[in-house]
Formats: C-alpha cells, structure tokens, sequence
C-alpha cells in the first residue's frame, strides 16, 4: 500500500477485517441533478468550474455515513475530456478533484480513495487500444499516488481484460485495489465470463477486493453476489445503482416506463428514472443482505442520495451525525401518536 496516506488511520484492509466499510459514490447523477454537470457525456467539468458544490457532496456523504471520501476522477480521463474538448485540463482536473477529496478526508478522518473506471475504448482485438487504455490509467493512478490516496477504486468494468489491465496497473503503483465490474443484461461480462469467475480471476491476479458495481439494482445484484462470495477467498464489494430492477430488465439502462415516453430518446435511462427510484428502505435492506453473505465492501453507484446513505449505515449498525435527522413520525401532526398531538388531527388520517 502507499505509505503517503492521508494519516497513520487504519488502512482499507485493516477496516474490512475488522467489519463493513461503506462508499458511498453516484457523484455524477447526483451532481447532474443538482445542475452542474451535463447528462450523456457525464463528464465531471463541475470540479473546476464549481469546486464548492463538489465539496459540499462529499461532506453530505460523510455526515450520511460514508466511511469513504471519493475522488470525482469518474470519467475525467483522457477520453472523456476529449470528447468535450477539455483535455488540456486533464492533469489539473484530476490534481483539483484529489485535493478535494483529500481536504474532507483529513477533516472527516475517513478513507481517502482515487478512482479510475472503463474508458470505452478497450477492445480485446486492438493492441493499439489497450495500449491507450494502460496509458490512461496510469496517469491516473500516477495522480493519485501521488495525492497519497489510502487506495484506489477501479470500477464498471464491462470487459475482463480492460479490469485486468486496471489491476496490473493498480499493482506497478503499489497502491491498494477496489476492482468491481458492471453487469449488463447478458449477465456476464462482454467476452462472456461470469460475475463469478471474472472476479475469481482477479483474484488470482492479485486485487485486494473484487466484486460488482453500477448497472444493477439491488434486486438483480444480490444473486450475482451470492456466486461471487462463494467464488472468491478475499473481500467482495457490493455497489448497486438504487433502481428497481427485475430479471425481465435487470439493469437500469434497460428499464422501460409504460406511463410515459415524454423523454428524449426510447428509454427512461438516464434522466427520467424518477419512478424506479429505491426507498431508503430497499436500500438498508440490500445492506443487510449483502453483509449476511460476508460481502463487506458495500456502498451505493449512480443515483445515490444521502438518505439512502444514512439508511444503509444504519442497516449496518451505525449512527452517523445525521441520524439525528432519521424519521420520526411520532410528531407527524396527523400521523402521529405522541399525546401533545392534538386529537382531532389524528382522527382525520383516515382521509388524508
């Protein structure tokens, strides 16, 4: 592990050993809803042209629960920025993004975690490509080194061979490794490995905690999970997107909305999936059951808000600060049962 972390805490390992550790990402979506990043691209331009909206999303985060301090360095690859026409900012965007990160980790006390993630670029025929895939992951990786990430998050893999790519990279750089894929509706990953073995074979290749991340709900997610823990000997990780999914359409970019098609384009993903939304309570749900199967690595991918944070943290236990927020509906003027409440009030619920 890198030893120029942020202090002398506990390392990822050490916490995963000693019980659950929840991330808390869906930095993008949640950004996007806010109004300051563009749906489609999803680049993260937000952490230099609004660092304090970043900020305040990390801190959220932390006061829901989150044991994990993110970088936003999803998508701000070399690709991606390229796709915007921002890859001069490249360097600086990531640097501005891990100094973010790192400042609410030293002031938390929690992980501080670096992030890189699939390019879309990989294709297991073009050498030429992967040899720009290792390029860009080894900028990035080199960045968070440098920044003395605690470890680095690798994620939504749709291909074995760019996650292996991720992982040896991850390995040269010494730095602790989160490596997850993404399961699309074929369920398996694109050159047709199961969750299952894909992860296995990560394992073998070194990676410190493997599992699955994004595209699923909880719904379709947890019986993946049930084979990749009974696959692997190490940590398992456990990020859901909070949609409900179904084995009919199993990932969030495959659901349909039969009540309404006012969006642009043939399906609800990305920007009108408002009604598949999961409760707070699906979510502590998905957090108990994961952690039954021993799956200790566990967090929240695209669409997360800190109340399905704070529900999931206290699924596993905790009380973080804004438990003093929880429901209580006790004082509910109409739905309440505390006897200050007045009784005429109660008596009307029925028609509420």
């Amino acid at each position: 592990m890198n030893t120029a972390s942020t202090s002398d805490k506990p390392g990822l390992l050490e916490c995963l050993s000693a019980g659950p550790v929840l991330c808390a990402e869906g930095y993008l979506f949640e950004l996007e809803r806010r109004g300051y990043l563009q749906a489609g691209a999803f680049v993260p331009e937000v952490i230099v042209e609004h660092p304090e909206a970043v900020l305040q999303l990390h801190r959220e985060f932390i006061n829901a629960g989150s044991d994990v301090v993110e970088a936003l360095t999803y998508y701000a690859h070399r690709e991606k920025l390229r796709m915007v026409g921002r890859d001069g900012e490249l360097e600086a965007m990531n640097r501005q993004a891990l100094a973010l990160a790192r400042q609410v980790a030293e002031e938390s006390g929690m992980l501080f975690a670096g992030n890189i993630c699939n390019t879309n670029i990989y294709d297991p025929d073009d050498e030429a490509a992967q040899k720009s895939v290792r390029s860009i992951f080894e900028e990035q990786v080199g960045w968070a080194a440098d920044a003395g990430v605690d470890f680095v998050i690798a994620e939504t893999f749709a291909w074995a061979g760019e996650a292996a790519i991720a992982l040896d990279v991850l390995k040269s750089a010494d730095v602790t490794s989160v490596v997850t894929f993404a399961i699309h509706k074929q369920g398996t990953t694109r050159e047709g490995i199961s969750p299952a073995d894909a992860c296995k074979m990560l394992e073998d290749k070194g990676a410190d905690v493997v599992g699955l991340n994004c595209a699923l709900g909880p719904a379709t997610m947890l019986p993946a999970l049930k084979s990749v823990r009974a696959a692997v000997m190490g940590h398992v990780a456990a990020l859901p997107v909070p949609y409900r999914t179904s084995p009919e359409e199993p990932t969030f970019q495959a659901l349909s909305d039969p009540h309404d098609h006012s969006y642009p384009g043939d399906r609800p993903f990305p920007t009108a999936l408002d009604p598949f939304v999961c409760s707070r309570y699906e979510m502590a749900d998905f957090a108990r059951d994961a952690l039954a199967l021993d799956v200790r690595y566990l967090g929240i991918c695209c669409g997360a808000g800190p109340h399905h944070v704070r529900a999931m943290a206290e699924a596993l236990g905790r009380q973080p600060p804004a438990s003093r927020y929880s429901p209580d509906m006790s004082k509910h003027y109409s739905l309440g049962t505390d006897p200050k409440l007045k009784g005429h009030n109660q008596a009307f619920a029925k028609h509420l």
